[in-house]
């Protein structure tokens, strides 16, 4: 088994069980983030060249796929939804219905332009970040999920900042405090960031 440590500011920790499905034999968190940085762009070649609607990227097998994609070389779990508690999320056993009830939702706001294009796509990520429905990898995969769907309803994918939110610094910050803010009812900062 790993000693790799996963925690920090806005990490998810992982259970030991968790930390052993580690694939490559990695030593430190930089190690960790490079190797996973890698597998995500394969991830991110993937949702930009597959051929899908925009009702294929809001679906249980879509979100599946894509987790996987972006984390195959990395955790044996890619692409299996969580099976214990965190620190952040729904309880496990919520995160099917929550997922489903996002879905449709997503589904009526696309169908009666409820809200602008980004904004459903900033929805459905602060949602999914909120459920947190895998063990690790959901903020990345969330902002991937929404850089897909603006594609599809023909936007340009987000900048998020214009720097990389993995690493502590500023930009993952300000990423971090808009994501509370959402939380707590609030997505115009979070809808800001997302174009910044």
């Amino acid at each position: 088994m790993t000693t790799l440590v996963t925690t920090g500011d806005g990490n998810t920790p992982l259970s030991p069980e968790e930390l052993a499905d580690l694939i490559p034999n990695l030593a430190t968190k930089e190690e960790l983030n490079e190797w996973e940085r890698e597998n995500i762009l394969r991830g991110r070649e993937w949702a930009a060249s597959e051929r899908t609607s925009s009702v294929d990227v809001i679906s249980d097998q879509y979100i599946r796929k894509l987790h996987q994609k972006m984390f195959s070389e990395t955790w044996k779990w890619a692409g299996q939804y969580r099976h214990t508690e965190k620190n952040i999320g729904v309880p496990v056993h919520q995160i099917r219905e929550r997922l489903v009830a996002l879905f449709g939702d997503a589904h009526y706001w696309i169908q009666n332009n409820t809200y602008s294009v980004d904004e459903i796509a900033v929805r459905l990520h602060h949602r999914l970040v909120f459920t947190h429905p895998f063990p690790n990898g959901n903020g990345r995969h969330a902002r991937l999920i929404a850089d897909a769907l603006v594609m599809k309803l023909g936007r340009p994918v987000f900048t998020w900042g214009s720097a990389t939110l993995v690493e502590q610094g500023e930009a993952r910050k300000r990423y971090l405090e808009t994501i509370k803010a959402a939380d707590d009812g609030d997505i115009q900062p979070l809808l800001n960031f997302a174009r910044s």
